[in-house]
């Protein structure tokens, strides 16, 4: 039997994506958000959501660009930091390490430790009252070579995105494939 628990955040998994963007004083800066994900195909778009009063949030609106770069599990605790503390006030990247890189498309940075990057002019906003909801053209996705498929698609076995479980504020990676998509399920068509 299933146990009703209320309206909630929980669904399974959450992104752990730091979304990175230039200040208002063209600083770089990146801060981690769970609340996202790929949300049209024609032009190729995302969501990440992001409180107002975030300090990322003044510099996305400023330059009208972000970038999304997926944290890998070996460097959870860098991402970890990236949410914990606030860039008005801390030089995240001097803190953790991590190398701020400048997109070479939208006028924002990435994170060049992580290997998969995605890069994002602003495209509209949704005020969804806490948050507001950022939607992004996806202008280029960047992986580390070594991280693809055929030299063409990211590896999720590869890249080992960290992903986070919103109720138990537990972070955790994806395991092995199962199986090829739009194929496993071809024993349920019906045959003509």
């Amino acid at each position: 039997m299933k146990k009703s628990l209320g309206p909630n955040t929980l669904a399974q998994p959450t992104p752990v994506w730091a979304v990175g963007s230039y200040d208002e004083a063209d600083k770089p800066n990146a801060m981690i958000a769970a609340w996202g994900g790929i949300c049209g195909s024609d032009p190729a778009c995302l969501t990440v959501s992001v409180r107002p009063s975030r300090h990322t949030y003044a510099g996305i609106m400023k330059h009208k660009a972000f970038t999304v770069s997926v944290s890998p599990a070996y460097l959870a605790a860098e991402a970890d930091y990236l949410g914990m503390v606030s860039g008005s006030k801390i030089d995240k990247f001097a803190a953790t390490g991590l190398t701020p890189v400048k997109s070479d498309c939208v006028d924002a940075p990435y994170i060049g430790e992580f290997p998969l990057v995605v890069e994002c002019e602003l495209k509209e906003t949704v005020d969804l009252n806490a948050h507001v909801m950022l939607v992004g053209e996806i202008k280029d996705v960047k992986c580390d070579d070594d991280k693809l498929v055929d030299g063409k698609y990211p590896d999720p076995e590869k890249v080992l995105p960290l992903i986070f479980s919103p109720g138990t504020r537990a972070y955790h990676t994806v395991g092995e494939k199962i199986g090829q998509g739009f194929n496993i399920g071809t024993k349920y068509l019906k045959k003509d």
